[in-house]
């Protein structure tokens, strides 16, 4: 059954230490940010919490700063924000690419930088109504004991559809994180994990505080496949970060959303590197792509159309950053 709406209480706490001390002492609390994905998934019943905790207000989270050593965006600034700053623009493309191409303006203006990296997984079989999933038997993600996507196995294949993941992580983002036993920083990378029940590897209360993001990353953007121009999240996305120096690849970052249970940097770039940027390499980062992401049944779309399509849009962004590095040089 929905929980009614008397069933959780909502505190709004001054500070992160009193944000993560009030849900280490209340079993089965949420942090609530914009409110986008999870106040969504309460109504169809996914989840009963007993105490939401609404950041908004929380100064710490909503700094964003850009200065010589590097770039600081708090959990809380809103990605219309972030898609609108100058200084990001200018610096970080494909992160404002990729804000800019969450859902509609309405959303934007509400939904945080933690809220996109921290989104439930989806699946065509979980993302319905109450009586929707009842009737179809539930699923392993919630309630059920079957994979509906793969009955045969006992793996939630649910992907991760943010925007703002892949972009990060081929920016090279790290995150720090708050707890009550203290704070500490650590790639991004490290926050996912590939199991659709279960994707992220916070420990139980702790919250996401700041991304940083290195001061000079190579040229970079964003793109993604969705059935409509917007509104839609990603059935499959792609961020690429590259340089070409003196007619030679020099860098390259490859990240993936909308396939995994989790957004990941494509293996593998680093061979691709010290030689011209040529159909052969073109060629071998299609083999890559094809071969890491795992498009399963859990969108409308086929999943082989998914996996190639992904596959195309990474060849057209190393395609136009290269030729714009070019004709920059």
């Amino acid at each position: 059954m929905i929980a009614p709406a008397g069933a959780f209480r909502v505190v709004g706490p001054a500070d992160v230490d009193a944000a993560t001390a009030a849900h280490a002492g209340t079993p089965g609390s949420r942090y609530l940010g914009g409110g986008t994905d999870l106040l969504v998934n309460l109504r169809r019943g996914l989840g009963t919490p007993s105490l939401l905790i609404d950041l908004r207000g929380i100064a710490e989270l909503e700094g964003l700063a850009c200065e010589a050593g590097g770039t600081r965006i708090g959990a809380g600034v809103t990605l219309a924000r972030i898609a609108a700053d100058p200084q990001l623009r200018a610096r970080y493309p494909a992160l404002c690419e990729a804000a800019a191409a969450v859902a509609g303006p309405a959303h934007r203006n509400v939904a945080t930088v933690a809220g996109n990296l921290c989104l439930d997984t989806r699946c065509i079989y979980y993302n319905q109504s109450e009586w929707w999933r009842g009737a179809n038997a539930y699923c392993l993600k919630y309630r059920g004991d079957v994979c509906h996507v793969a009955p045969q196995g006992q793996h939630c294949h649910a992907a991760f559809c943010g925007d703002l993941a892949p972009a990060l992580l081929a920016l090279g983002a790290s995150i720090e994180v708050a707890a009550c036993a203290g704070r500490r920083r650590m790639p991004l990378a490290e926050l996912y994990r590939e199991d659709g029940l279960a994707h992220l590897t916070l420990a139980a209360g702790e919250l996401i505080v700041a991304v940083e993001l290195p001061s000079d990353p190579p040229p970079s953007a964003y793109a993604k496949l969705r059935v409509r121009g917007s509104v839609d999240f990603p059935l499959a996305g792609v961020a690429v970060a590259l340089r070409v120096e003196q007619g030679k690849l020099t860098a390259l970052r490859v990240a993936l959303t909308g396939t995994n249970s989790r957004p990941f940097l494509l293996d593998g770039t680093g061979d691709l590197l010290d030689g011209p940027l040529d159909a052969d390499v073109l060629q071998q980062l299609d083999r890559l792509v094809q071969k890491q992401v795992q498009p399963m049944r859990t969108t409308l779309l086929q999943s082989n159309y998914r996996r190639v399509a992904v596959a195309a849009l990474t060849r057209r962004l190393v395609i136009r950053l290269a030729a714009t590095g070019q004709l920059a040089r």
